[in-house]
């Protein structure tokens, strides 16, 4: 089996054709408070985005896969390594399953299972952080089921409508330095 798939995902780069699926994720302000994002994109940043992934991830700093099902192909969300910093070998990663009824299917934990097996096998990165909201249960639990520690909380981090909320900091070394 590849490596960037399981019995539940498949990951890959991104598309030409994803630009109006990501067009619809990213301009969804529900998902902006996760995603730190306070303004639109257009089709024509998505593309130039997508066209950029043709670039080595050490150069760009940030690699985006889609979250395919295994049985449908379908795309049910994207997996990001973000900030990537070649010197430290860490990185940023964050997942989204954009529809609420596909999410606790296995789709984010198998995703995140493949990229983390990914980042420090192939990338040779020495961590992975991740930034969750108070208030988000199911990622924490998510990340924290992966090996992931707590390592902060950022107070009154990000404003929301209804006002300030935490942000938790969570890091994972690679257990096989080399």
């Amino acid at each position: 089996m590849n490596m960037l798939e399981s019995d539940i995902v498949r990951l890959r780069a991104l598309e030409p054709e994803d630009v109006d699926i990501l067009y619809k994720w990213e301009n969804d302000t529900n998902v902006w408070k996760v995603s730190n994002t306070v303004v639109p994109f257009s089709r024509h940043i998505l593309r130039q985005f997508i066209d950029s992934q043709k670039y080595d991830v050490f150069e760009t700093r940030q690699l985006r896969l889609i979250i395919e099902a295994a049985d449908s192909g379908k795309a049910v969300g994207t997996i990001d390594l973000f900030d990537i910093d070649p010197y430290n070998r860490r990185a940023g990663i964050g997942v989204l399953i954009y529809d609420k009824k596909e999410r606790c299917q296995g789709y984010a934990s198998s995703a995140l299972q493949i990229l983390i097996r990914y980042a420090f096998m192939i990338l040779h990165l020495n961590q992975l952080y991740c930034n969750v909201l108070f208030d988000n249960t199911p990622s924490l639990m998510l990340f924290r089921s992966k090996g992931f520690l707590t390592i902060g909380v950022k107070r009154e981090w990000i404003k929301t409508t209804s006002g300030w909320t935490d942000e938790y900091m969570l890091q994972l070394i690679n257990p096989k330095k080399d």
